[in-house]
């Protein structure tokens, strides 16, 4: 459905800006009242990362006359393959001020606010009260709720976009003409179902993909041309190179934005809420947790144990604990690898990061196998304490 602009025009535009966005103008469309308009809109980009980077330099080479880039983190090499916004010259430096930089090479007519914070609870009403628009680049479920919520409780439209490996999802999420995310997604997945993209990875490219229609959706919305993906969801397979647009309806019974909603303000732990482990992780990690140093002296002693890494085999190929054996998760809690699993010596378990490793043993102490136990931190800490050589992905 066609929406009213989402901002008022400008006043002006000076000589400079109409020679800049001169391809802008000859559209009908968009013509001088539009590109008024993008110079007028307040846009906060939520991340800088894969969806982030593409997004946040379009919406400058389109002349948006704020953006706003909320981003904790810093650049990693890791992150070069796909956030495109930062440089080799940028490891180590945070993301929102590198990008910035990169914003105001692409536009110096751009004013660009930086929020170099994690957003949270305490946080987001106000950060988002200063802006028209918001266009989610996050990669957890944790900050897609918080997202979510906060833009429905505030009355504001967003732009939302995800990835994983080959495929892509984007949508634009407003409660007062459709629904919201939680209307499409009512409770988060078990924890540990759905890998990230650190754990599965992710086409570089396909960051394009979906932040190019997110910023498409963003222009649209802002000028009050054509019909924004609201109520609708886009699909997008690289592999197949195939865009599937599905219906979305409002769900009358969205806890958030039906018609009796429940939830009338800001949850007080999203983590929580999404299940960072489930709770049979938690309890099996209670007394069966082992540092990475632990397991460097317990492997120095020739101590007698079976060191499973229950990643994934391309994750097993970048990076590995010496000594250990590929067992991925999905066969241990499918229960497929038990019957190959030794009952004469003790189990020790790790993935990347923990949580998966968490999950797996879970599994196993339901199996019987009481003695296993998993290494906190799993590669990373590794790398961080005992080899530092290793590569960290």
């Amino acid at each position: 459905m066609s929406l009213p602009p989402l901002v008022e025009p400008a006043e002006s535009l000076s000589v400079d800006e109409i020679r800049r966005y001169s391809r802008h103008l000859i559209i009908p469309d968009v013509g001088v009242a539009g590109q008024k308009r993008l110079k007028n809109a307040k846009v906060l980009c939520v991340g800088a990362g894969g969806l982030g980077s593409p997004a946040l330099m379009y919406l400058a080479a389109a002349g948006v006359g704020t953006l706003g880039i909320v981003e904790f983190d810093t650049v990693d090499e890791s992150n070069l393959q796909r956030q495109i916004i930062h440089g080799q010259s940028d490891i180590g430096r945070p993301k929102a001020e590198s990008a910035a930089a990169s914003i105001r090479e692409i536009n110096p007519y751009v004013n660009v606010v930086i929020h170099n914070t994690a957003i949270d609870r305490d946080n987001v009403f106000d950060i988002f009260g200063q802006y028209d628009l918001i266009v989610d680049g996050t990669d957890n479920f944790a900050t897609r709720y918080l997202v979510n919520d906060a833009a429905v409780l505030l009355g504001k439209p967003y732009v939302w976009g995800s990835i994983y490996r080959f495929d892509g999802q984007a949508s634009v999420f407003w409660a007062e003409h459709g629904p919201c995310y939680r209307c499409l997604y009512p409770e988060p997945p078990p924890p540990g179902m759905v890998p990230s993209c650190a754990e599965g990875g992710v086409l570089g490219v396909l960051c394009a993909s979906i932040g190019a229609i997110q910023v498409t959706e963003a222009i649209k919305l802002l000028t009050g041309v054509g019909e924004p993906l609201v109520g609708s969801l886009m699909v997008y397979d690289a592999l197949e190179m195939t865009y599937r647009k599905i219906k979305v309806r409002k769900d009358p019974a969205c806890a958030l934005c039906g018609e009796n909603p429940t939830v009338t303000q800001l949850l007080e732990d999203y983590e929580d809420f999404c299940g960072a482990v489930s709770v049979e992780a938690q309890e099996a990690v209670v007394d069966s947790t082992i540092t990475a140093r632990e397991l460097k002296e317990w492997q120095d002693a020739e101590k007698d144990f079976l060191l499973v890494d229950v990643r994934e085999p391309a994750e097993f190929e970048i990076v590995r604990i010496p000594g250990s054996v590929l067992i991925p998760k999905g066969e241990i809690l499918s229960g497929e690898a038990l019957a190959t699993l030794p009952q004469d010596k003790q189990i020790v378990l790790h993935c990347k990061s923990g949580v998966r490793s968490a999950e797996a043993l879970a599994a196993l102490k339901a199996a019987g196998f009481k003695d296993a136990v998993h290494v906190q931190g799993g590669v990373l800490a590794w790398v961080k304490t005992i080899d530092p050589s290793l590569p960290s992905y």
